[in-house]
C-alpha cells in the first residue's frame, strides 16, 4: 500500500481553463479525476488547497470574471490561495499554510503541467516536501508549431515532459486512483 499523503492541493481549476473555447485537452476527463482526489481528501480529512491564479486583464482567467471561478466550490476547512506568479509559494501564504498544518506531503494536481503545477512542484520539493504527482490528474495546452523551430507537440507530451523534468525527487503514479490521502485528527 502506498504512503499515505498529508494534503491535496489543486492547482488552477478553474471554469475558463475546463470549459468553453480556452478548455485544455480532455478537460472532462481531468475534471472527473480530480473530483475523485477531491472526494478522497473530504473524505479522509486530509487538508485540501485550491490555488487559484489572479491573470492579467483580458485573459481568461483574470479576476472577477466568469473563466477565472474555481471549477470546484470550496468547503468548510478548504483554503483558496490566490497567486500571480506561476509558483504558488510565490509571494503567499501557502508555504506558512503548509508549516502550520504539519503537513510533510502533498499531492498536486491541475494546471497547467509544464508551468504552475511544475513551479510548484518544484519549489514544494526544494523545501522537503514528499510530492506526490498523479500523471492523469494534471494538464495543459499542446505548444503551436512554430517556423524554424518545430511542429505543434500534442498537451499530452508537453504534460509528460513536465512530469520527466521534475526529476526522480517527486513521485510520479500512473492513476490518481492509486494516492491514499493521510487521515487528520
Amino acid at each position: 500500500m502506498p504512503e499515505p499523503v498529508d494534503a491535496l492541493v489543486i492547482i488552477d481549476v478553474q471554469a475558463g481553463h475546463v470549459g468553453g473555447a480556452h478548455a485544455v485537452p480532455d478537460a472532462d476527463r481531468l475534471v472527473e479525476t480530480v473530483s475523485g482526489l477531491l472526494l478522497a481528501a473530504r473524505e479522509s480529512g486530509a487538508l485540501v488547497v485550491h490555488v487559484q491564479n489572479d491573470g492579467d486583464a483580458g485573459q481568461v482567467d483574470a479576476p472577477g470574471t466568469a473563466g477565472w471561478e474555481l471549477h470546484f466550490a470550496p468547503v468548510a476547512g478548504e483554503t483558496v490561495i490566490r497567486k500571480e506568479y506561476d509558483d504558488a509559494f510565490r509571494e503567499t501564504s501557502f508555504g506558512e499554510l503548509l508549516t502550520a498544518a504539519k503537513v510533510k506531503s502533498l499531492v498536486v494536481c491541475g494546471l497547467m503541467s509544464e508551468m504552475c503545477v511544475s513551479a510548484t512542484a518544484r519549489t514544494a520539493l526544494d523545501r522537503g516536501y514528499r510530492v506526490v504527482l498523479p500523471h492523469d490528474a494534471h494538464g495543459t495546452t499542446g505548444v503551436p508549431a512554430t517556423p524554424g523551430l518545430g511542429e505543434a507537440i500534442p498537451a499530452a507530451v508537453v504534460s509528460r515532459v513536465a512530469e520527466w523534468a521534475l526529476g526522480d525527487q517527486a513521485e510520479i503514479v500512473p492513476h490518481a486512483k492509486a494516492v491514499v490521502l493521510a487521515r487528520r485528527a
